[in-house]
């Protein structure tokens, strides 16, 4: 399953890192130079969620994005029912 939401489109996508060494000018000293570019991947930050989708409850992986934009909704919590004595 790929690291894909549905609702938003965020994905994982690549990039590098970037190694330095030295002083930054600012600091005094002759600038910072780069060492070494290494791959990396940027990953989304992906949830499994229940949400209610259809009228049906499912478990999804969203982006935590969506959730906070309210693209989902949230089934309803179940009603504790307390006994009396």
């Amino acid at each position: 399953m790929p690291r894909v939401c549905p609702f938003t489109g965020k994905k994982t996508t690549a990039g590098r890192q970037y190694t330095r060494r030295g002083k930054a000018k600012y600091l005094g000293g002759v600038g910072r130079k780069v060492t070494g570019k290494t791959k990396r991947k940027f990953r989304a930050n992906i949830q499994r969620v229940r949400a209610v989708i259809d009228g049906r409850v499912v478990r999804i992986n969203v982006s935590a994005k969506a959730i906070r934009m309210g693209l989902i909704t949230k089934p309803t919590r179940r009603q504790v029912e307390t006994v009396a004595k």
